[in-house]
């Protein structure tokens, strides 16, 4: 199967990233240098190194705070690892699903108090992007991204944390067996207009329509995944 080119450009930004920062020793915790001075030194585009910083996000390798920078991320999750893997291999995805609804309802109404107005465009550009997507592993990458920056939009490093932890926990918990009748999703996927209402609710700083439009949008997923909650 051949790679299609801008996938082989983003695997060759993501490597040229590791490498950096394997070969600076950059540990947890230390804050990665600035866009500008990474796009001169790596030699690549805004476009590509923030693919790839994307990438790094999506991976726990960094993280990112609004108007502080982006860090490496915490090495400490060995033992935390087996014992979420443990409880992905235990519960079962109704359950997931009802943990995710009532912890990321929280999350999405302070991320309407707190989030900053980058916060909110970058929530913005994410959705847009999964809207964009052109096969369903895009899009399910870039809304694992618009989730996450709900979550860094709370301003709550703990709220963060607990939003990766859940995240571990869904990614060992087996989905796989979905199947899907396109390439992609279709105009009229639900999660889209979901996924609006969450953006306009953040935006008009409206705490009650972003917990209620985050609530709805994970029992719709899990409905159209596994059934009714």
């Amino acid at each position: 199967m051949l790679t299609r080119p801008e996938t082989a450009a983003r695997s060759e930004a993501v490597r040229l990233l590791k490498d950096f920062i394997a070969e600076h020793s950059f540990a947890p915790g230390d804050r990665l240098p600035a866009e500008r001075e990474l796009i001169g030194r790596l030699g690549m585009t805004r476009s590509s190194l923030r693919k790839a910083l994307d990438s790094l996000e999506h991976e726990g390798v960094i993280w990112r705070h609004v108007g502080k920078g982006t860090f490496i991320a915490g090495q400490d999750d060995g033992m935390d690892i087996g014992l979420l893997s443990d409880i992905g291999h235990q519960i079962t995805p109704v359950k997931m699903m009802r943990a995710r609804q009532c912890i990321e309802a929280v999350i999405a109404r302070e991320a309407a108090i707190n989030a900053s107005r980058q916060a909110v465009r970058k929530i913005i550009q994410i959705k847009d992007r999964a809207k964009a997507a052109l096969s369903w592993e895009e899009y399910e990458a870039q809304d694992d991204l618009f989730h996450y920056a709900i979550a860094e939009a709370t301003d709550n490093i703990l709220l963060l944390a607990l939003f990766d932890q859940l995240n571990k926990v869904r990614r060992a918990v087996a989905v796989n067996t979905v199947i899907r009748e396109t390439t992609r999703p279709p105009e009229h996927h639900t999660s889209f207009e979901e996924h609006d209402r969450l953006c306009k609710a953040i935006e008009e700083r409206d705490p009650k329509a972003a917990h209620d439009a985050m609530w709805q949008h994970i029992s719709s997923v899990s409905a159209r995944l596994f059934g009714e909650m």
